[in-house]
């Protein structure tokens, strides 16, 4: 049997909750944060073939730190001390087909990884890597037996920071909050292969980036994040907190980013979700919201956002084991008045009896 080798003893890193004042810098910022538990880096998009076949995609990397300091004295290069997960989904809006592949690996030997400094992130050949010339352009690739991407994204606006004061909260206490950034608009190109076709593909995505080190507050069983890319050249970005009663915690929020690039945060007051319909997953039982109207009060938007397809559900017991609805929607309404239209993602969490 092969024996592992040694490394170095390292000390566990003191890890940090996000703090107010946090000043991004980028490309720095687009990399690994050590110094945090958690951090997840989420691309989701819509592609298109010349025909008009239309698709919806989800690649995601997760790094989770181990805080155990006999894991981090440990001097084997097994030694797991950032696990690494990434889920990846693929929504066949034609054939109302829905399919998912998840990972979990660890550090050691350069199974997996994120550098810090700029983006590279990745589990075997799954991979997220940003382009040496344009830190701005990313690489993804993942690769399962019956369908695949290999993408080029490349954004339109500079990043856009959420929250205040660096800081997007996540309960009422300071110590529950993240760092959380986007780039809302991602021009995108390259090939899907699904069943062993191959399609060239363009269209449009969006990436999240997010680091902390606390969990949800005491009372909080899970959270609604909707992400929607207009036609106007406006995006929002709003997520609600779902407390144990169903009803949404005030410090729930959003960003309204405007096509200049520039942004306004959006207080709980000046927001507003309807559900209009429930889909129940035969699979796991658990009942989600399909369909709502959300209403911005200033300025004045209110759009219906309807899901392409039901059934976007993961269900990742081999890596996050975490159950959770992530799928492509539709969005239309009004802005200031005039018609609007446009495509997003919607993320829903806690939904699940077993979560």
């Amino acid at each position: 049997m092969a024996v592992a080798g040694n490394t170095e003893h390292q000390a566990k890193p003191a890890f940090q909750d996000a703090r107010a004042g946090y000043t991004y810098t980028f490309p720095y910022d687009h990399g690994a944060h050590e110094s945090f538990l958690t951090e997840w880096w989420y691309f989701t998009g819509h592609l298109f073939t010349p025909d008009d076949r239309r698709f919806g995609y989800e690649l995601t990397f997760f790094r989770r730190a181990i805080d155990d300091e006999r894991v981090w004295s440990n001097p084997s290069q097994w030694a797991i001390r950032q696990l690494y997960l990434a889920h990846f989904a693929l929504t066949d809006e034609q054939n109302e087909d829905f399919r998912f592949a998840e990972k979990i690996s660890r550090e050691a030997l350069g199974k997996a990884g994120a550098t810090q400094g700029g983006l590279h992130t990745w589990i075997d050949q799954w991979s997220v890597i940003a382009s040496d010339q344009d830190p701005q352009e990313f690489h993804l690739q993942a690769e399962v037996d019956n369908f695949s991407i290999d993408l080029i994204t490349h954004s339109s606006k500079s990043p856009v920071i959420h929250g205040l004061n660096g800081i997007s909260r996540k309960g009422t206490r300071a110590k529950h909050a993240s760092h959380y950034y986007s780039l809302t608009r991602l021009n995108t190109t390259g090939t899907l292969q699904l069943d062993g076709k191959e399609f060239t593909v363009t269209g449009t995505s969006w990436m999240d980036h997010e680091f902390a080190s606390s969990e949800l507050e005491d009372g909080l069983v899970g959270w609604d994040w909707f992400s929607l890319q207009l036609d106007s050249g406006h995006e929002i970005m709003t997520y609600w907190l779902r407390q144990e009663d169903g009803t949404f915690s005030p410090v729930s929020s959003g960003t309204l980013i405007f096509p200049n690039g520039s942004s306004q945060h959006l207080t709980r007051e000046n927001l507003a979700i309807t559900i209009l319909d429930h889909w129940e997953s035969p699979k796991s039982g658990a009942r989600y919201p399909s369909q709502w109207t959300l209403a911005i009060q200033s300025p004045h938007i209110r759009l219906r956002i309807t899901p392409r397809i039901n059934d976007q559900e993961l269900r990742t017991d081999r890596s996050t084991q975490v159950t959770y609805w992530e799928g492509a929607v539709d969005t239309s309404g009004t802005f200031k008045q005039k018609p609007v239209k446009g495509m997003g993602y919607v993320e829903l969490t806690g939904y699940d009896k077993n979560y």
